[in-house]
């Protein structure tokens, strides 16, 4: 399998949960403005959207959107059970969180990293998004991971979004639950093997 991707972006999630669960991947880097791979390919062709994830199947399938990619993957290797089996009441609640976080906590962020918008209208996104931080903080205030005690696809799809918050000067002691919960994550051998994958060379 390839994963293509970009530093900084929700493409790590999948490359987290390539490495949880331990397959075989060639990482590929693309450059965001370019669109451009590391080899000089026009990544357009691999994913006409022009945005990362996308992954790479043996058969020549490409998946793309995050989501879909994370559950392909988990399901891979059931048995390290990154996610319920499919068609349970428990994977329901699991792609529940997996739409908040892409409409709500991803999307809900994507108007920040705008630099043409006023700071006016980002104070109304801001102040949306602090909204949804208040129900996270209430979730994860009794819970180490967003489905329970067991990490999932979700926090890896979380923990990668919240990363972004440097990049918005959005300090998260606000909501200590996510705090703690960041930390912990970033402490995983997968999480950090990933981050130090991605950083600049």
């Amino acid at each position: 399998m390839k994963l293509y991707y970009a530093p900084n972006t929700c493409s790590l999630s999948p490359h987290i949960v390539l490495r949880e669960l331990e397959l075989e991947f060639e990482l590929i880097r693309v450059d965001n403005k370019s669109k451009l791979t590391v080899d000089g390919q026009d990544y357009r062709t691999i994913n006409p959207k022009g945005y990362v994830a996308a992954l790479e199947l043996e058969n020549g399938q490409i998946l793309t959107e995050g989501p879909a990619i994370v559950q392909y993957l988990a399901d891979l290797k059931p048995e390290r059970e990154l996610a319920p089996p499919a068609g349970s009441w428990e994977r329901l609640r699991l792609q529940e969180w997996l739409n908040f976080i892409a409409t709500e906590i991803h999307a809900g962020s994507a108007p920040l990293f705008n630099t043409t918008l006023p700071e006016t209208t980002k104070d109304i996104f801001r102040e949306k998004l602090f909204k949804r931080f208040d129900f996270l903080q209430d979730t994860l205030a009794g819970r180490t991971c967003l489905t329970g005690s067991s990490f999932s696809i979700a926090d890896a799809y979380l923990f990668t979004v919240l990363g972004w918050c440097k990049w918005f000067s959005i300090e998260l002691h606000n909501w200590p639950a996510l705090l703690a919960y960041q930390a912990s994550v970033t402490l995983r051998p997968a999480v950090q093997a990933a981050l130090r994958a991605e950083a600049p060379n």
